[in-house]
């Protein structure tokens, strides 16, 4: 007795059920490999080890947990079901999640959050706003216990006292502490609403820590406040080493909280000197211009301030006399040119008066009207002869010309004209057609 012999499809679909089945969902670890984004939202790629390498297949990947973790080259984690790909018979894996090796899961979603908003263009420098030079009033968003405000309001204090702080205390980590922050953002940004003054500028941030600590300010929450308020924000969290999501949305960011009051606020003392500097050479100027006027002045006394004023004044008054005259004919000639404009103007206006149009496209109406009666005439006379033509042709070679000429039509029972005596029975009823009449028959 022979096996029983699968088809291809028979024998892929038996081995992919045992795949499903018996493999079924499983966590796999390894490289990304030419990963290809199709347009449609699918993504394909090679996850690979040193020894061997698997198909992927990520449909939907831009719903899929994970994404942002996918490049060419990253080595990451993901959770898939095995199966098989019957159209070329090979083994895949399709991804359900995934994520980033190597990292924690504090620093992945840092870099998906950062890829995230980087792609929308929430980092670009078009999008930043420039500080104000001197302001009035700078709003604080941070804790008011610890050293952070003390530091910010010790260097304002220093730098620029004429400034008025602004403080919506915050917590600046833990649970839930980013909805406060983002709140405070946009508190900040519409103070009409919030019963606060307006500021000019806005710092955001806190004292250093630990990724944990920090966290609160990688939050998409206070990303997107800070990218949508309408004044500029500096972002100071933690140290110079320390980097957050809000470092890169914000308008500049400062290395420290006393860097960014030291940014916001210029150096009253550094003003002053400048102002000094700037109030020496302004009197050096003014002296210059004042001992280079005395002495063209001295030299007026000694030259033509000691003629008489009467000679002094003829050349003068001639010249003005001389200017009056050509003023007089300029002004003149202008009147003379807007006169004929407004002549001109009023030609042209009396021609196109209404009363005068309408009587010209009247002229014109009847005119057209005359010309059309004049073609429908003509056309109803050429349509006539043409009918006269048909019908002398129609008479002359239509059946009636023949009938008068002895001829006749032999109709049978249905109508129909008879040309043959083929299919003509007996007892069939016919009508001939005579010039005088017709005569019914019946076939014997």
């Amino acid at each position: 007795m022979s096996a029983k012999t699968l088809s291809v499809t028979q024998l892929l679909r038996r081995i992919k059920n045992v795949v499903e089945i018996e493999v079924g969902e499983v966590w796999v670890e390894g490289e990304v490999s030419n990963l290809k984004k199709q347009a449609s939202g699918h993504w394909y790629f090679t996850l690979k080890d040193d020894s061997a390498q698997i198909q992927c297949a990520m449909f939907g990947a831009r719903k899929r947990e994970g994404n942002a973790a996918l490049a060419d080259g990253a080595k990451v984690r993901v959770f898939a079901e095995t199966s098989i790909y019957e159209a070329r018979g090979s083994l895949q894996i399709i991804i359900l999640r995934a994520e980033a090796v190597g990292l924690g899961d504090l620093q992945a979603r840092f870099e998906a959050l950062k890829r995230k908003l980087q792609e929308e263009g929430l980092f670009e420098q078009a999008h930043k706003k420039s500080l104000p030079r001197f302001p009035r009033k700078i709003g604080i968003v941070t804790s008011e216990t610890g050293a952070v405000i003390q530091d910010i309001l010790n260097v304002l204090g220093r730098r620029a006292p004429w400034i008025k702080p602004y403080l919506i205390p915050v917590r600046v980590q833990g649970k839930g502490a980013e909805h406060e922050i983002a709140a405070a953002i946009r508190a900040f940004s519409r103070p009409e609403a919030s019963g606060i003054p307006r500021c000019d500028v806005l710092i955001v941030g806190r004292g250093g820590g630990s990724l944990e600590d920090l966290w609160c300010f990688n939050e998409e929450i206070v990303a997107r406040a800070i990218a949508g308020c309408s004044i500029p924000v500096i972002s100071a969290v933690g140290h110079e080493v320390d980097f957050t999501i809000a470092d890169f949305v914000a308008d500049l960011r400062a290395p420290t909280p006393s860097a960014a009051a030291e940014i916001a606020a210029p150096d009253a003392a550094e003003l002053k000197a400048r102002l000094e500097v700037l109030q020496r050479r302004m009197k050096q100027q003014c002296f210059g211009k004042i001992t280079q006027w005395q002495a063209q002045l001295n030299a007026l006394r000694r030259g033509v301030l000691q003629r008489s004023g009467e000679r002094l004044l003829r050349e003068p008054v001639m010249r003005i006399d001389t200017m009056r005259d050509r003023l007089q004919t300029q002004m003149q000639n202008r009147l003379r040119q807007l006169q004929q404009k407004i002549e001109h103007a009023r030609i042209i206006h009396k021609a196109h008066h209404p009363v005068l149009v309408i009587e010209r496209r009247t002229e014109n109406i009847g005119q057209l009207a005359k010309r059309m009666n004049m073609a429908a005439i003509q056309h109803l006379t050429n349509k006539e002869q043409q009918i006269l033509h048909l019908q002398t042709v129609l008479r002359t070679l239509g059946p009636e010309s023949s009938l008068q000429r002895g001829y006749s039509i032999t109709f049978d029972a249905n109508g129909q004209v008879l040309r043959s005596r083929e299919g003509i029975g007996k007892g069939e009823r016919l009508t001939t057609r005579l010039a005088d009449g017709e005569i019914s028959s019946v076939v014997e």
